[in-house]
């Protein structure tokens, strides 16, 4: 049985002005930047960089994501489905975000085969909301059908890191031919993402990483689990070109106490901010937006009245399509109160910490990629959380020791 909970288009000042954009009740009102002078003359010793305030106390959110990863990688085939040209654009496990234009750009190129007047989009994700502006820009007028809106959506729970080949395939099933493929994605991905920098409220911008060991790791890393372990693709090394390499920091010349320190720049995304952009993108295009829910392709098909449907359902894709080749990939983050002086990222004893405006991502990753390997819970473990955030407060605590300022 169908069911719609389509309640008509939505409209730009609704979504805009009203509580649809506050990503999961995470207000922006507590990323107001500091003076740049104050900032600059602020003790921190070596590198600038300001230490993050880590405390339990300090986590005012948990959020759980399911990525929604195929062994075969992103699927982005056709299907007719009665009357309906539908283009599948699902599955991109932890690179969602990161390979979203160049992804959707093979997706609308699809669709657009037939120069459609009207496309449908299903979901209100990274893919969604991308592929939307991109089928108009080709000239088409988008509709976008979702349940959820971005901030609803699971997207929005993700960490903003750039992540082009995270949990994207399995080397061994997607075949030889899928690295020019993803390489493509990437490359377009990549130059499209340059557009966004330097807008009002920073929604994609540059930040330096610095990973600490007690050993020399060798870059780029590569999985080094037990065996059994899946063999996930790696492909990084086909767009080497287009990211500065990690480089080894001289000893004590960054505030860690830790034996090892690489430094690297990447980009990320500040999905509040930038949703926002998107979302305001493709209203000020003519954009429409509808309510529903769809069970089965049989509903698309009776509900939708473009000719050509855009499916970017993400892990959705698993009962909507009956897709068993999507495995969920749980991802949990602790939220730390925003610190408009932390503007760097930090990976420590199998913790990421991401600094974004809408706050600091705190994220354990021990198991490397098969963490939360075909988990499905959503439901948020706060031990988890504690124990992340335990150790980069116990890695602050000695922030400076050594012979330098020390500020917490």
């Amino acid at each position: 049985m169908h069911r719609s909970t389509d309640t008509g288009p939505i409209s730009r000042r609704q979504v805009l002005g009203g509580s649809v954009l506050t990503t999961l009740g995470l207000g922006l009102g507590g990323c107001a930047t500091a003076p740049r002078d104050r900032l600059a003359s602020a003790p921190w010793g070596m590198a600038g960089l300001a230490p993050v305030r880590a405390a339990q106390d300090r986590v005012f959110d948990i959020t759980v994501c399911l990525r929604p990863f195929r062994a075969a990688g992103p699927r982005l085939d056709v299907e007719q489905l009665g009357d309906k040209l539908v283009v599948h654009n699902y599955g991109h496990g932890g690179s969602g975000w990161s390979l979203s234009w160049g992804s959707g750009t093979i997706a609308v190129g699809k669709a657009m085969a037939g120069s459609p007047r009207e496309v449908a989009v299903i979901g209100c994700g990274a893919l969604g909301l991308t592929s939307a502006i991109l089928a108009q820009r080709a000239g088409a007028k988008v509709t976008i059908y979702a349940k959820d809106l971005l901030p609803q959506a699971r997207s929005a729970r993700a960490t903003g890191s750039w992540t082009l080949d995270s949990r994207i395939a399995l080397a061994s099933v997607a075949g030889p031919a899928f690295g020019a493929v993803w390489e493509e994605m990437a490359r377009t991905s990549f130059k499209t993402y340059r557009s966004y920098l330097g807008l009002p409220g920073d929604p994609v911008e540059w930040s330096d990483r610095y990973t600490l060991s007690d050993h020399a790791i060798a870059f780029p890393r590569r999985p080094d689990g037990p065996s059994g372990m899946l063999d996930f693709g790696h492909y990084n090394e086909r767009v080497r070109d287009l990211t500065p390499q990690s480089e080894l920091l001289p000893a004590r010349s960054t505030p860690f106490d830790a034996p090892f320190v690489y430094r690297t720049t990447s980009m990320q995304f500040n999905i509040a901010d930038y949703g926002h952009t998107l979302m305001t993108d493709f209203f000020a295009a003519g954009g429409q937006m509808r309510r529903a829910e769809f069970h089965s392709p049989a509903d698309i098909a009776a509900t939708v009245r473009e000719p050509v449907v855009i499916n970017c359902t993400g892990y959705g894709a698993r009962a909507l399509w009956q897709d068993d080749t999507v495995v969920p990939v749980r991802g949990q983050i602790a939220w730390l109160i925003p610190q408009a002086e932390v503007r760097y990222g930090v990976f420590y004893k199998d913790v990421s910490v991401l600094s974004r405006r809408d706050g600091i991502v705190v994220q354990a990753v021990e198991g490397g990629d098969m963490k939360g390997y075909n988990d499905t819970r959503e439901v948020p473990d706060r031990a988890e959380a504690d124990a992340a955030v335990g150790k980069i407060a116990e890695l602050f605590s000695r922030f400076g020791a050594h012979g330098r300022t020390r500020r917490i």
